[in-house]
């Protein structure tokens, strides 16, 4: 068995690539075959980019000419006697290294942190029987089971599906989900357009499906993503280029200085050892030491503000970045917003209320817009009515984790969901389901029927 290029995978049909990859589609991979295939095809891991080790990261806090400046004069203090002198220089320089490394440190531990916490789930059949596995498990050949809210863990040719819709915005940029389907496509169909296939870091938004996977780690799409960026090379942000234009300019100048004042006193006939303490003095004394530890404190105060916000940064002088920002070029709205939606009006019954709050926390009150009442479900059956549609005819769920409300699933289904919370309607005032009919662009709604109690069913 080999890897067909993945190009290849959205013109076969579904059953070719099961035979293909040799793989029963009730069965599953069987357990003897998984470290195989892992070692063979790689692990469904991204590589990580090249990080320096702790000593290089050390070092690198004093890569700075002023720093140069500070190390030099310490070292000819040293080499004087003055060792007092040189003990306060070399204090200066520790400190303002030590402040720059662990604030870098503590960054990467919460990077880190936060990548195992953003670790992904999946249903996998092995064996004939369903797991849930780490999406670092999966390997080559896995049969993947997807519902309304998961992610999808790697690249998966579709061999089964129902009303199936993804959202694949952080891959091809589109907003709005995408429905799919299991046939063959032609063999230029591009990325976004195969409809056949799901990929990596996107959400399934509803239906349900199943799929087998064609490409894991860094051979998948994102993983592509991924290596592009990682090749990318380190740009300097536009305080360290006025640092380093500022370093170099001050450098230049406290050396000629420190030159014109020792040859002065050399041609004076004044003894060399005076005129080299003089000369570091004079170094020292202009050379702001304080600048590089302010900045780095400055610039601390801003990691630690983002980090409040769940915004990490790894180094500091990124944070300086987007406050020099003055344009931000965007093909559409979509990709700057929080991807939330809000109910804020309700038409039911000939008459407008309006539902304060936002987001997705349930927080808020419905009232009448002509008669500023909250509004009471008892006296207003149509909203009622209007509420309850929403919240039955929905595969959504919004869900609570660390004080953040999120939605599994669509965001107007979420909010619909939230709108119905918001006047005291819940899960428990869902009727068991029957049947559905989902939503199609092409129809514009959606029907459920529910029992309503013994011998009758109501449909919404």
């Amino acid at each position: 068995m080999k890897e067909l290029e993945p190009a290849l995978w959205h013109v076969q049909e579904s059953g070719e690539v099961l035979a293909y990859l040799e793989v029963n589609a009730e069965q599953g991979l069987d357990n003897d075959e998984i470290a195989s295939r892992r070692a063979a095809y790689g692990a469904n891991v991204f590589t990580p980019p090249r990080r320096e080790t702790a000593l290089m990261r050390f070092l690198l806090q004093f890569h700075q000419p002023l720093i140069y400046i500070l190390l030099a004069s310490g070292l000819v203090s040293l080499v004087l006697g003055e060792y007092t002198d040189s003990a306060v220089i070399f204090a200066v320089v520790l400190l303002n290294g030590l402040v720059g490394y662990f604030q870098e440190a503590g960054a990467l531990r919460a990077l880190e942190a936060l990548k195992k916490s953003l670790s992904t789930q999946a249903t996998v059949l092995r064996a004939g029987q369903k797991h849930n596995l780490l999406m670092e498990e999966l390997v080559l050949g896995d049969i993947v089971f997807l519902q309304s809210g998961d992610k999808v863990p790697a690249d998966l040719r579709l061999f089964s599906q129902k009303e199936l819709q993804v959202n694949e915005s952080s891959l091809t940029g589109e907003s709005l989900p995408v429905s799919k389907d299991i046939a063959s496509l032609a063999p230029d169909t591009v990325l976004a357009d195969r409809r056949n296939m799901v990929y990596a870091s996107t959400y399934i938004t509803r239906g349900q499906g199943a799929g087998i996977v064609v490409s894991v780690g860094d051979k998948t799409e994102i993983g592509n993503i991924s290596r592009l960026i990682r090749d990318v090379p380190n740009l300097s942000t536009p305080l360290g280029k006025k640092m380093d234009a500022f370093g170099n300019k001050l450098l230049y100048v406290i050396l000629a200085m420190a030159l014109a004042t020792f040859l002065f006193g050399w041609f004076r006939g004044q003894e060399v050892a005076e005129l080299l303490m003089v000369a570091v003095a004079l170094a020292v004394g202009a050379i702001p030491e304080g600048l590089p530890a302010a900045i780095t404190t400055i610039l601390a105060v801003g990691v630690y503000r983002m980090a409040r916000r769940n915004a990490i940064v790894r180094k500091l002088p990124v944070v300086e970045t987007l406050g020099s920002t003055t344009v931000i070029c965007s093909d559409k709205t979509g990709t700057l917003t929080e991807n939330q939606m809000t109910v804020h009006f309700v038409y039911a019954g000939f008459e407008v209320f309006e539902v304060s709050g936002s987001g997705y926390q349930p927080q808020g009150e419905i009232k009448s817009v002509v008669r500023q009442q909250i509004a009471d479900l008892a006296h207003q059956p149509a909203l009622k009515q209007c509420l309850l549609a929403g919240l039955h005819c929905n595969e959504s769920r919004v869900r609570q984790k660390d004080g953040q409300y999120f939605v599994e699933g669509d965001p107007t289904e979420g909010a619909l969901l939230v709108s119905a919370q918001k006047a005291g309607l819940s899960a428990l005032d869902l009727l068991p389901r029957l049947d559905t009919i989902p939503f199609e662009s092409e129809r514009q709604y959606m029907a459920t029927l529910h029992r309503q109690e013994e011998g009758k069913t109501s449909s919404i």
